[in-house]
């Protein structure tokens, strides 16, 4: 049926076979990667995941983005990279006032742990509601959770929930 309400401009319905061939692939060999394996033959797939043939897991990995990103990333590991890029706490240059975006997500992962039965780190007299246990957290500032700041170039910037107005 058309948007106008009409039947198409008078074509026909189409007709669909519902007569499929039954095809049988349980019968076929398959590699890990599921595609078909000739008899006889060694699933390159899986040798490289065992560290067979001269190569690593991962060297074949295709970087997407940024050419020279991809080409500066390459000599260094993630994570180094990472804490490479980490501001010390002496030089940090964001203001020491938690935003309203953060302190949403600081109280919804919060009462998200208190819910999951992490220990509850204020005297709770009686509440049960874990949102309401995670903001009497946050006015004694008991929070153990870490805001990570990042900022336009790439570095990042952490702040305890202690240190945040």
């Amino acid at each position: 049926m058309s948007d106008y309400g009409g039947d198409d401009g008078g074509e026909p319905d189409q007709v669909y076979d519902d007569a499929e061939p039954e095809v049988d692939f349980i019968d076929e060999p398959h590699s890990a990667n599921g595609s078909p394996q000739p008899e006889g033959q060694e699933d390159p797939y899986e040798k490289r995941q065992a560290g067979e043939g001269g190569q690593t897991p991962g060297q074949n990995v295709a970087a997407a983005g940024d050419p020279s990103a991809a080409a500066a990333r390459a000599g260094k590991n993630t994570v180094q990279g990472l804490k490479d890029k980490k501001v010390p706490n002496e030089k940090r240059t964001t203001t020491p006032y938690m935003t309203k975006y953060e302190r949403a997500r600081v109280l919804g992962t919060r009462a998200l742990q208190i819910s999951m039965n992490a220990p509850v780190l204020v005297d709770i007299e009686g509440l049960t509601d874990p949102l309401q246990i995670a903001l009497r957290e946050l006015q004694e500032r008991k929070i153990p959770l870490v805001v990570r700041r990042y900022l336009p170039d790439g570095w990042y910037e952490d702040w305890t929930c202690e240190e945040l107005l």
